[in-house]
């Protein structure tokens, strides 16, 4: 009983050891820089919604199409931004305007560590030589 202080503080030194590495990270690092997407090759300066929206819920919005095109066989998608009709088609929408996959679509989806399905089912656009 009589080496208490020494266990204690040897656990405190070992514990503050152990997590020094978290406390570091905590209080300098940075958050991540979001990769800079290059604006589409085509010119078009509109997507179906607006950019912050597309960015935070593309996905749903495509497993929407998928399911409305597949199960109901509606094809026409109205933009609650501007009101223009738009194809549901990742093919023939999304990837018009975002044809470099590997600059579009991969920057981000490495970036964030994701492999989201789409190629499963479509074909991979051809990259420019």
């Amino acid at each position: 009983m009589h080496d208490a202080a020494k266990i204690v503080g040897g656990l405190v030194l070992f514990a503050a050891v152990m997590t020094s590495p978290f406390w570091y990270n905590a209080l300098t690092a940075a958050p991540a820089a979001v990769p800079a997407l290059d604006p589409p090759p085509n010119g078009s300066k509109e997507c179906v919604e607006p950019r912050a929206y597309m960015r935070a819920n593309h996905m749903d919005l495509l497993n929407e199409w998928r399911d409305l095109v597949v199960r109901t066989g509606q094809r026409d998608y109205v933009s609650t931004t501007n009101g223009r009709a738009f194809d549901m088609s990742l093919s023939r929408t999304c990837l018009d305007c975002h044809s470099n996959k590997a600059e579009f679509c991969d920057r981000c989806h490495t970036f964030l560590a994701v492999n989201p399905p789409c190629w499963d089912c479509h074909v991979e656009p051809k990259e420019a030589p």
